[in-house]
């Protein structure tokens, strides 16, 4: 409950400062929702020369990347951790952390948060609803709770996967530039699954499962069918990989020694 009060009130006060500059803080969400439309005009092109794309019609691949981006958009409120290696570990940040009586990750987490970020689930949203009128989708009560739960799940799967990435810091002295690269790939979990090589298909699904973040959850709500025991598999992915990213991120501090100057 401590660390419950803490959260809290850093975000409080998160709000207070940013809605001080209104200005900005639009400027950050108008830039973020161009970026999307310009990857939705990218779809709009593929579908203007097929009506299919691997048996997934122009707006179930619309719905699927109108989810995708709920997940993401918690992910990147909660656990921008981009820049880790430069700021903690190479200008010494790290120090400062640990010299507090709170867990470090937390501590980073709350320092990190950009809860704007939040505001990019809304063309999400916008798609999704778009995409499910048009083709017909019926939901049930419960489901909002289920889609709740998956876009948790996917947004665990994206923390624990940069989480253990950031690790790599603890290890290793010099700078590293996985985490762009990484940024790339998960772009993959947009789209269907099943349109990629199977060697793909089972390191989005087994090794760096982005699948669990787009394709996976939104075929639940999509009615198909052969894809529920996937859909369902999503918070358990989150957990397990957001587990594993807390247990290298303590090995990772306990090794740490600092910057040494």
């Amino acid at each position: 409950m401590f660390y419950v009060s803490v959260f809290f009130q850093y975000m409080a006060q998160y709000m207070k400062t940013k809605l001080q500059y209104r200005a900005d803080l639009f400027v950050e969400w108008l830039s973020d929702f161009m970026a999307q439309a310009v990857n939705l005009v990218f779809l709009l092109v593929v579908f203007g020369h097929t009506t299919l794309l691997h048996g997934w019609s122009r707006d179930e691949i619309l719905f699927i990347y109108g989810f995708f981006l709920v997940p993401y958009a918690v992910f990147g409120a909660f656990f921008n951790l981009w820049d880790f290696n430069e700021r903690y570990i190479v200008q010494g940040e790290m120090d400062r952390v640990l010299t507090r009586p709170l867990n470090s990750l937390f501590q980073i987490v709350l320092e990190r948060m950009e809860l704007e970020s939040l505001l990019g689930a809304i063309p999400g949203l916008i798609v999704m609803a778009y995409a499910g009128a048009r083709l017909s989708l019926t939901f049930h009560w419960y489901d909002a709770f289920i889609f709740l739960l998956f876009v948790i799940g996917g947004a665990l799967i994206y923390a624990g996967i940069f989480i253990s990435l950031a690790t790599i810091s603890f290890f290793a002295d010099a700078r590293t530039s996985i985490m762009p690269m990484m940024y790339n790939i998960s772009s993959y979990g947009r789209y269907p699954i099943d349109i990629y090589h199977r060697v793909i298909r089972y390191i989005l699904t087994w090794v760096l499962p982005f699948a669990f973040v787009g394709v996976y959850p939104a075929s639940y709500f999509l009615h198909k069918q052969e894809w529920y025991g996937y859909a369902f598999l999503t918070p358990v992915v989150g957990l397990v990989f957001f587990a594993i990213a807390v247990m290298l991120w303590n090995a990772g501090v306990r090794r740490y020694r600092g910057t040494g100057s």
